[in-house]
């Protein structure tokens, strides 16, 4: 067989029969067989063996010299390019075991703490894979035909398979290998149809012949961003995988998983499959995102995303490499170009679709917890907000308002007053949310339990292989679990929240539990014998098994079997949950859901599952929100101050005023422990609470033309630093840190006992938020005074941000007037813009229904341009311009023609005040 190719500079590369360059018609006759790498290296390949073998006698000297010499070719694969021939967990891998799947053997030292280092058995270089057998040009791109000679070592591995490669777009490839022959599942999912091929590429796309591979390259850079031949293509009916090199050790992405934002590469396996498990390193959690983004060298980026939503496991290894592994579906890629991180992000977002426009009041502070034990404890809670004048928009209740944990139902005597409750909300400018789980209790005597009744009627619940509805057991007791890839299932539930909302009219809905979980493994009966419930190769699965705490995965579901649609039932349900609200209220919904797949975005926000009072756990909800930006799902946050666990005033202090830069901020506390909402604390800790909560309050303009722009082409909103400055490779790691946008940078304390706090400010000047006095930086880490009532924020240089004075909620916010806060750039020039509508209506861009001003300083001129009107502008006034870094006390200030006191105070701050000017009208000021 012929040699796999090693990724490095100075290689060669292999035989290619792709399009070399956009237009040309693939080659006749590819050439046949790749170089091995070591070609003309032979003294290179000498001293790699003899050092190879020289180690590998020193280990056996030391253990007693009994085991044969591993073949050369073996010992030719450096440590770190050693893929794993035998990634099965609760198997103690033998040398007889790894030889009779025809790979190599070779044991290494075990790291410390049980993780897996690197593999003992893994691929040789001549292991066999598919060879491309035929190619052919295509509308978009390229076709081929893939023929393994040699079965693989997993049951039912398919021998043809069909390649197609499309240049969608000149940023955009895609990448689809299935079976030539049979159809097989693949993800209900809408993307779009490209319908000619790109022009003009900035990449390219090379194709090795035998064995087959893809190298994809940049371009502009000659970077090699795939790179497929490092390890042989496995295809089989449930077990398919594929690697690749990557070019830096820079990865983000592949969630949802507890972590640093910068995925380790040191032998580390992260597992897709949505589980209900509170969060902790190592395990799969509530949602699957199968996509990464990469930083190259230089600073450019890209992505790619596998459309797949079966089980599956990515292993990653300081090559660096990746390797996919999936049980079922197919392969399909797309790949994203850049070059730059944001328009990664943009492009991933052009296929999943980008994210729906929240309403304003879901931006505002959300409190909730389970346990407040009657409707009458929770209006108390909310009474009291009321009267500390601390902001708050929406009060949620968990599964203690229904009657005996059954959705659609509320308790008639300990929340009787809900209805009363909800009331008062609406009539402060408030809202109200509730929980819903999709396990519909089904124990009830006939006809007294409508939902599940008409469920049972419709048969909309996920069935058992027998065809009745599987049992399982969750907070009500025993359960069916509804259908949400039927749409008949989303007009049931439309109805069932219908006749609720007559009861108590509520305005969100927050829907947890829909992994599904399942108290169970499987159902009441457990699960029947057969390759979905014991498919050939397991994934790391926490609970070693596919049904752990969730529903059998045999169970049938009405387009196909829950094997395949596991990960999907979050996106589904929160699906229906949106359409529900959009018909019930007639108004942008608002969904919080718990687990999450590609496109989620468009439908529901996020929040990040059952976290603890422990400060770690405030640490990692910062790469928790930053991942969910890369998976377009804007509107994420973690429970503030945590939700199980006893808080303490200082930890949730602090939690607070990081959770008030949380793009969906709720504090969310567990039963049996004491209350964690800001009233709960001292007068300190309450007014640094509400000061911050304020001071979200004012930047909330700011915040939703931030979603705006989510909305309509695919921005992250809570960004990492490293999107802005991708030349600056001390920022990669960073994630103690995040901007809102490009121009507001938050370093929140994360550490109990602190009065200061160390924060990295990139190259350029940073204005404080408050002050406005600056550093220059040329990339330098700070210590900042931080006391306990006080939260370090810097506007970067450049940027201008409308604020605007804060109310109690956000309906009371509305009418007051903007401030808008300028930091002038060295060369004293800055840039902002404002989205700005009811805050509440469908499809207010779509329609033309907004306004959109676009702010812009240059030669001590400010200037307001409205470039699209609408009639909520009219109600709204702008009355201060603060600018920061006006480095002279001007003479004057002029406004629109006019003369206009000022002030101007240090640090370099010129104040202007009382301008009373329409948001409708665009005006000009300058200073002197």
């Amino acid at each position: 067989m012929k040699s796999y190719q090693k990724l490095t500079t100075a290689v060669p590369q292999p035989a290619a029969c792709g399009l070399e360059e956009e237009g040309a018609a693939p080659k006749a006759a590819c050439r046949g067989k790749l170089a091995p790498w070591w070609v003309g290296s032979g003294l290179l390949v000498a001293a790699v063996l003899l050092s190879a073998v020289t180690v590998w006698v020193l280990r056996q000297v030391s253990r007693g010299w009994h085991v044969p010499a591993p073949p050369p070719k073996c010992l030719l694969v450096p440590e770190s390019h050693r893929f794993d021939c035998y990634p099965e967990t609760r198997v103690v891998v033998t040398q007889e075991l790894c030889e009779s799947r025809g790979c190599c053997f070779i044991e290494t030292p075990l790291p410390a703490g049980g993780k897996r280092g690197v593999p003992w058995c893994f691929y040789p270089r001549d292991f066999p894979s598919y060879a491309l057998q035929s190619l052919n040009q295509s509308a978009l791109g390229m076709v081929g035909r893939l023929v393994r000679r040699q079965k693989a070592y997993y049951p039912r591995d398919i021998e043809t398979l069909r390649l197609d490669v499309e240049f969608e777009t000149d940023t955009r490839l895609h990448l689809k290998i299935t079976d030539a022959a049979n159809p097989r599942y693949e993800v209900p999912l809408e993307v779009p149809q490209a319908t000619k091929r790109a022009e003009n590429p900035i990449y390219s796309v090379e194709l090795s012949r035998d064995p087959f591979g893809v190298l994809l390259r940049r371009r502009a850079t000659g970077t090699v961003l795939l790179n497929t031949t490092v390890a042989p293509l496995i295809f089989a009916d449930q077990f398919l995988q594929i690697s690749t090199a990557l070019p830096s050790p820079f990865l983000y992405g592949l969630g949802e998983h507890r972590s640093s934002l910068l995925h380790s590469l040191d032998w580390s396996t992260l597992t897709l499959w949505a589980r209900d498990v509170s969060p902790a390193e190592s395990f799969n959690l509530y949602g699957a995102h199968p996509f990464y983004l990469v930083m190259e060298q230089g600073g450019d980026a890209h992505g790619v995303f596998l459309l797949n939503s079966n089980a599956m496991e990515v292993a990653l290894q300081p090559a660096p490499a990746l390797t996919w592994r999936t049980i079922g579906g197919v392969l399909d890629f797309y790949i994203f170009l850049g070059p730059d991180p944001n328009m990664v992000i943009q492009q991933y977002q052009q296929v999943i679709g980008f994210p729906a426009m929240p309403p304003l009041w879901g931006l505002g502070f959300h409190l909730c917890r389970w346990g407040y034990g009657s409707s009458n404890e929770t209006w108390q809670t909310v009474k009291a907000l009321r009267n500390y004048q601390i902001p708050q928009d929406a009060q949620w209740n968990d599964i203690d308002y229904m009657n005996g944990y059954r959705d659609f139902t509320f308790d008639p005597e300990k929340f009787a007053s809900l209805p009363s409750l909800v009331e008062d909300l609406h009539k402060h400018g408030q809202r109200y949310v509730m929980i819903l789980d999709p396990g519909i209790s089904s124990t009830n005597p006939h006809g007294s339990y409508w939902p599940f009744d008409e469920g049972l009627r419709r048969g909309l619940f996920i069935n058992t292989t027998q065809g009745q509805p599987l049992i399982g057991q969750v907070w009500p007791g025993f359960t069916a679990f509804a259908d949400f890839s039927n749409q008949d299932t989303h007009q049931w539930w439309l109805e069932n929240l219908q006749r609720f909302h007559a009861q108590v009219p509520f305005d969100g809905l927050w829907i947890d539990m829909n992994e599904p979980s399942n108290f169970l493994d499987g159902s009441e009966d457990g699960c029947p014998p057969g390759d979905l419930e014991s498919p050939p190769y397991m994934p790391a699965v926490l609970g070693d098994s596919l049904s752990a705490k969730t529903v059998c995965v045999s169970a049938k579901q009405s387009i196909s079997v829950h094997y395949n649609l596991h990960n999907l039932y979050g996106l589904m349900e929160a699906k229906a949950t949106a359409s529900a609200l959009v018909q019930i209220r007639g108004k942008r919904p608002l969904v919080i859901s718990r687990s999450t797949f590609p496109s989620q975005g468009r439908y529901s926000g996020h929040w990040l599952g059952d976290n603890r009072s422990q400060w770690k756990d405030m640490y990692y909800s910062i790469p928790g929100l930053l991942s969910f930006s890369l998976f377009g799902i804007p509107l994420v946050g973690a429970d503030i101050c945590g939700f199980s666990g006893s808080t303490s005033e200082e930890l949730c202090t602090r939690w607070t005023q990081l959770g008030a830069f949380y793009p969906f901020a709720r504090n969310h506390n567990t039963q049996n422990e004491k209350a964690q909402d800001p009233t709960a604390f001292s007068p300190a800790a309450r007014t640094a609470m509400k000061d911050v909560l304020l001071t979200r309050y004012s930047l909330l303009p700011f915040l939703y033309t931030l979603f705006h722009r989510a909305h309509l082409q695919g921005d992250t909103v809570a960004r990492p630093l490293f999107f802005e400055f991708p030349q600056d490779v001390t920022t990669y790691g960073m994630d103690r840190q995040f901007l809102w946008g490009r121009g507001l940078l938050v370093t929140p304390v994360l550490e109990p006992g602190a009065d200061s706090v160390m924060g990295y400010f990139p190259r350029g000047v940073w204005y404080d938020f408050y002050t406005g006095s600056s550093v220059n930086s040329s990339g330098e880490t700070l210590k900042m005074s931080a006391p306990l009532d006080h939260l370090n924020l810097h506007v970067r240089e450049g940027a201008i941000l409308p604020t605007q004075k804060p109310g109690i909620t956000t309906e009371a916010s509305r009418g007051n007037p903007l401030r808008l806060i300028v930091a002038l750039s060295q060369s004293a020039t800055a840039w902002g813009d404002l989205f700005w509508d009811d805050g509440e209506s469908l499809d207010t861009f779509e329609r033309g229904s907004y306004s959109y001003l676009v702010f812009n300083v240059t030669q001590n001129i400010f200037t307001s341009t409205v470039l699209h009107a609408s009639a909520e502008a009219t109600y709204v006034t702008i009355d201060t311009l603060r600018i920061f870094g006006v480095r002279e006390r001007p003479n004057k200030v002029i406004l629109n023609g006019q003369e206009k006191p000022f002030s101007y105070l240090d640090p370099q701050v010129l104040t202007v005040s009382n301008l009373g000017l329409s948001l409708s009208q665009g005006f000009s000021l300058r200073w002197l």
